[in-house]
């Protein structure tokens, strides 16, 4: 497989940047990175960007996070490995990630849950953190990136 076309973000002066400006702009809430990170892999797992995939398992190893953490994250639900806070934001990932699949695409009681975790500033964060790996994905997925050509 080859990709389609070069990374669009890189054809389009200044996407790049705006794009990493808006990551950056989220680190002063109270969000931890690991806790971002584990939405980013579960959004690009649902929406099958191997490129993001890669990234974010081996980001989350590089942060020192067992194997079991990162393996499981497709299964967060069926396993003993995640707080009650990372199962609210994955929970919110992936509602937030698949808007089509149900009348009420983001339920109160997904939302209720996180907000329970994470307070406005935090919970900003977390919104912006998945628009942000599903704006990745879908870049990449459409010019279908290879994995390892990001670095």
């Amino acid at each position: 497989m080859q990709a389609r076309l070069k990374n669009p973000v890189l054809l389009i002066p200044g996407a790049l940047q705006a794009l990493l400006a808006l990551d950056k702009s989220t680190e002063t809430a109270d969000l931890p990175y690991v806790t971002r990170k584990l939405v980013h892999l579960r959004a690009s797992q649902i929406n099958g960007c191997s490129v993001c995939i890669d990234m974010h398992a081996r980001e989350l190893k590089k942060a020192g996070e067992k194997d079991e953490r990162v393996f499981t994250v497709s299964a967060w639900r069926e396993t003993p490995y995640f707080t009650d806070a990372e199962r609210a934001a994955l929970a919110l990932a992936e509602a937030t990630t698949r808007l089509s699949d149900r009348p009420d695409p983001v339920p109160d009681a997904i939302w209720d849950e996180a907000a329970r975790h994470y307070d406005e500033k935090a919970l900003a964060a977390l919104v912006v953190q998945i628009a942000l790996i599903n704006a990745f994905n879908r870049l990449n997925a459409a010019t279908r990136q290879m994995v390892g050509a990001w670095g």
